[in-house]
């Protein structure tokens, strides 16, 4: 039985084998010398036509989850009517206003108090 391989353990097969065979692993496949001449003798090369012939001997073990007998229950939502929304808000916005510091707008008279006292000083 062939399995599928998805991309990302493709990669990672032959990588794995090109470095086996960059380190002087003997090769898989019957190769003569004239096609290891035209591929360059590319150890990437090499892993790719092992994997694709089928030879290499890496199996992939993709466990399942296990299945659950029972049947599948949907979450319950609590739904909350607009009214009680509107309400929930204001309480923030008073608990917001009441700890927090509310900032103030700069008048522009405030701010040529501070810096004509700046420049006396």
């Amino acid at each position: 039985m062939e399995q599928k391989l998805t991309k990302y353990e493709r990669a990672r097969i032959l990588g794995a084998r090109a470095l086996q065979i960059a380190m002087n692993a003997p090769l898989l496949i019957k190769m003569n010398k004239d096609e290891l001449e035209k591929i360059n003798f590319d150890s990437l090369s090499i892993a790719e036509t092992e994997l694709d012939a089928g030879v290499l001997p890496i199996s992939v073990h993709k466990p399942f989850p296990n299945k659950k007998e029972e049947e599948l229950k949907r979450a319950k939502e609590k739904k909350i009517s607009d009214e009680k929304i509107a309400e929930i808000e204001a309480k923030e916005e008073e608990e917001i206003a009441k700890d927090g510091e509310i900032m103030e707008l700069a008048n522009p008279e405030d701010e040529q108090e501070d810096s004509s006292s700046e420049s006396s000083g």
